[in-house]
């Protein structure tokens, strides 16, 4: 193998594709990026056998083309001292020892063959096909990934839930506490499908993604999915098991409803939450005509806060907990200027919604169950 490639290039392929690697690998191997170079393209590979990600770099200057592996943080460490400068690479007759050469200097850093490399997973022929623009996938994750759990004993709770429809597509993620759903009506498929994407892919995905307008096309099966856009595929292993029925923990009959601008409820949030209780990290809401106030207490350190907010409400008088940090999470993912809190009673969940003019393709609702309200 031998060809020539600019050093910065290299590096942001490689930092990319390192996101994968795991810290403790279960196969040597998988500590190393695979290098295929052939027709023009150089492909990098990492892997930890459940999300494989690959990119793909054009190479104006090959003198020999071939297949090895090498050392991923030892590569990435060395290209990260490089201004931006044409760098030659070029292994020896064994594939043993794989050289760096640049203007002033080389270097000389250990590779293998490409042998023992893990094979990327096929997907079956029931497999589904499924186009989203970049940006729009890019959003729904982001929208979402923050409320999915960490639970050993119910792992379909760890990642995010693509529930595919004949006339929409919806995200959903909840760890019990929160639920959030990304819905887009532009995203269709003829066949009704869903999956399960794992947390770290998920990550990556979030990484990687572009923001413009191109698409990203998705394949998946019982078992695995594949994402392509621009350079890149990923690959991953599916969570598997059944959703819970999300729809049916969705309140129906909310009456009493709060209108209020987003990033000062944020806010004030923050501020009332200091001096929260650090076990509970309970904020209370008391709400009354046109008036909304916010209180926390920590009676262990005799602290307190409390902040009044105008804001529009219809309803009965009512004081309502939440947790702090999860209110705090989902305002702060909300895009909207202001936004709806609507209320059933202090018992029962809270949905936050937009208020005013939105996008009609998208729809994003969030769920917070309360707590109890201390004495």
């Amino acid at each position: 193998m031998k060809f020539v490639v600019s050093s910065t290039e290299l590096l942001t392929r490689l930092q990319s594709v390192s996101r994968v690697i795991s810290s403790k690998n279960s196969l040597p191997i998988l500590d190393n990026f695979l290098f295929i170079l052939k027709d023009g393209h150089l492909t990098i590979t990492a892997s930890d056998l459940e999300t494989t990600l690959k990119a793909k770099m054009s190479i104006d200057n090959i003198t020999d083309e071939g297949e090895i592996t090498v050392p991923a943080k030892l590569l990435v460490d060395s290209l990260r001292e490089f201004a931006d400068q044409p760098l030659e690479f070029k292994t020896n007759e064994t594939n043993s020892i794989i050289e760096i050469i640049w203007a002033t200097g080389n270097a000389k850093l250990p590779c293998t063959t490409a042998d023992d490399y893990p094979a990327l997973p096929e997907l079956d022929e029931n497999r589904v096909t499924v186009s989203i623009n970049s940006h729009t996938l890019l959003e729904g994750i982001n929208r979402t990934l923050y409320a999915t759990a960490e639970e050993e004993l119910r792992p379909v709770m760890n990642g995010i839930f693509f529930d595919i429809d004949t006339e929409s597509t919806t995200l959903v993620a909840s760890d019990a506490h929160k639920l959030v759903c990304y819905t887009r009506h532009d995203i269709k498929s003829e066949i009704k499908s869903s999956f399960i994407l794992p947390k770290k892919p998920s990550s990556v995905l979030k990484n990687i993604l572009g923001k413009g307008d191109e698409d990203v096309i998705v394949r998946f099966d019982n078992r695995n999915a594949c994402f392509e856009f621009e350079s890149f595929t990923l690959v991953c292993r599916l969570v598997e098991g059944n959703y819970p029925a999300y729809k049916s923990v969705i309140p129906k009959n909310n009456t009493n409803k709060l209108v209020i601008n987003r990033l000062d409820f944020l806010n004030s949030s923050r501020r009332v939450a200091v001096c929260s209780n650090q076990a509970s990290s309970q904020v209370r809401l008391k709400l009354s005509y046109n008036t909304l106030t916010l209180s926390a207490q920590d009676l262990d350190f005799s602290i307190s806060a409390n902040e009044n907010l105008i804001c529009q409400y219809e309803g009965d008088n009512m004081e309502i907990a939440f947790k702090s940090t999860f209110l705090i999470e989902i305002l702060g993912n909300l895009p909207y200027t202001d936004i709806s809190l609507e209320l059933s009673d202090p018992s029962r969940a809270a949905l936050i919604l937009a208020a005013g003019p939105v996008d009609p393709q998208e729809e994003i609702l969030a769920l917070l169950m309360p707590m109890m309200v201390n004495a």
